[in-house]
């Protein structure tokens, strides 16, 4: 049995707090708390700190760390991608003014330490999203593992987790 610390990141309102919800085996622990920023309109809530997910694997534990969006809780970044084995972006396929967004997290949590990271396209599922291949573009990925995933649909996600493991295996 092997334990793997994985962090989710994304940009604002990509899915994060769901996609570690959706996953978890157990109760999450989420530092949610009311926007009061000119951000309200979008959601009602955000993570100011960290969302925490376990998912069992195969015999694998794995701990899923999702980071803020926003980049006023940014110093929380380095914190949770600290001992990180790997790290999975969130991208919203119906957002693409966020993908340079996107593209400077990973430039980001690369710099922090080098380990495996994907990208995910969430929202796949909703009218207005884009292809595997624009998000590709839009992150500017190259060669970097990027799929699609509903962040609501446990299936989806947990299909996802398992890529990431066997991606930290290999």
């Amino acid at each position: 049995m092997s334990v793997y610390k994985i962090v989710v990141t994304g940009p604002f309102a990509s899915g994060k707090t769901s996609f570690v919800k959706t996953g978890s085996d157990i109760e999450i622990v989420e530092t949610e708390k009311s926007i009061t920023t000119e951000d309200k309109g979008i959601k009602a809530l955000t993570t100011v700190a960290m969302d925490f997910g376990r998912v069992d694997l195969n015999g694998d534990k794995v701990h899923l760390y999702g980071t803020p969006g926003q980049t006023r809780f940014a110093f929380m970044w380095e914190i949770l991608a600290k001992e990180m084995n790997g790290f999975i972006v969130l991208v919203d396929a119906t957002d693409t003014p966020s993908f340079p967004d996107a593209a400077e997290l990973i430039q980001t949590f690369s710099s922090f330490v080098d380990v495996p990271y994907m990208i995910v396209s969430t929202k796949v599922d909703m009218d207005g999203a884009v292809t595997v291949e624009e998000v590709r573009k839009g992150t500017r990925a190259g060669d970097v593992p990027v799929t699609e995933c509903v962040a609501i649909d446990k299936q989806s996600v947990r299909g996802v987790v398992a890529q990431m493991v066997d991606m930290l295996q290999s």
